[in-house]
């Protein structure tokens, strides 16, 4: 899927205070065939089980930094321990407007309604926008006759009681110059980065839970294309291909964030890493469900080291500039 081009009418889409024009650069002239570029990227990881300080747990968020805007990516497991892991790591959150929810499952969305409730005390546009795709909503369930397993359903009315609004992509979009949301992403590959078990309402039949909304954030940078994925449902493969087919077929810098590898086997493995390979991609920061021993095999694969394939902790960074650090338990 490529992004349809706009010809008479200029979209304006409001993000963080950016407005980001589609088809005509900011002073009106036709945009450049060059995608914009960020200069700046700092990713702090705010969940995940590996921790040396904070509070670990099975969940994932992110604080993107890019060219002075913030945005929040998932918002982990539990309540408060995005919170409170923010607080320890003296990360403010309290100017952050945006938030992107990259799937239904609770070990990505818990902490919203905390989140949102705690940090509009103090500024009441924290965490006002939450971006998602379409089929977040959609009904689960294990079985037809078993209570609703998508917490997003009861969390969509609380988080609109609150003053936030949801805002669905359904395509990729430019959100800020050089940072853009995949939206769906289409599963060219059968990577199959799901726990099976679950079903999904579409029109008046139940399908199995593919995680259809699964969407990442693509940085488009001087040195490379940088992946920030919160579990990697449709692929990491699928992702960053789509990624070099709607920005710009670069080499991979980073691919920062969750690809629920923990269970893929050697075979995955080398084919995972066989494409990794082929989009040149030079760093790994692998958290949450990725796993522990499939970083260890990524990195022995593709021929990197300890700095630059890693596993994520609490805390850990990715710097445009300076790479991956993390905490001295993962190093």
């Amino acid at each position: 899927m490529k992004i349809a081009r706009v010809a008479a009418t200029l979209l304006i889409f409001q993000f963080a205070g950016v407005t980001a024009f589609f088809g005509q650069s900011p002073s009106g002239a036709p945009a450049s065939k060059a995608p914009a570029e960020l200069q700046n990227l700092k990713i702090t990881i705010l969940s995940t089980m590996l921790a040396d300080e904070g509070i670990g747990e099975w969940g994932f968020a992110a604080l993107v930094e890019a060219d002075g805007h913030k945005i929040l990516y998932d918002t982990g497991a539990r309540p408060n321990t995005v919170l409170e892991n923010a607080r320890e790591l003296n990360v403010d959150l309290n100017d952050v407007q945006d938030v992107i929810l990259s799937q239904h499952h609770g070990d990505h969305t818990t902490g919203l309604l905390t989140l949102r409730r705690e940090l509009s005390r103090a500024n009441p546009a924290a965490l006002s926008r939450a971006h998602v795709s379409p089929g977040i909503f959609l009904s689960r369930h294990a079985r037809a006759d078993e209570a609703e397993k998508n917490p997003m359903i009861a969390f969509k009315k609380e988080f609109e009681a609150t003053g936030g609004n949801f805002i669905v992509h359904d395509k990729p979009e430019e959100m800020l110059p050089g940072v853009w949301l995949t939206g769906p992403v289409p599963r060219a590959y059968p990577e199959k980065n799901w726990t099976p078990g679950l079903k999904i309402s579409q029109g008046n039949s139940w399908v199995e839970d593919n995680l259809p909304e699964d969407q990442a954030l693509i940085f488009n940078t001087p040195r490379g294309l940088v992946m920030l994925s919160g579990c990697g449902h449709a692929g990491i493969i699928n992702i960053l291909q789509y990624a070099r087919q709607i920005i710009r077929p670069a080499p991979v810098q980073a691919a920062i964030g969750v690809f629920h590898l923990f269970a893929a086997t050697d075979e995955q493995l080398d084919w995972t890493a066989e494409k990794l390979r082929e989009f040149q991609t030079a760093q790994v920061l692998g958290a949450h469900c990725t796993g522990i021993e499939s970083v260890y095999k990524l990195r022995q694969r593709l021929g990197l080291n300890r700095r630059t394939c890693v596993v994520g902790t609490v805390g850990a960074i990715f710097d445009l500039k300076d790479g991956i650090q993390t905490g001295r338990i993962a190093r």
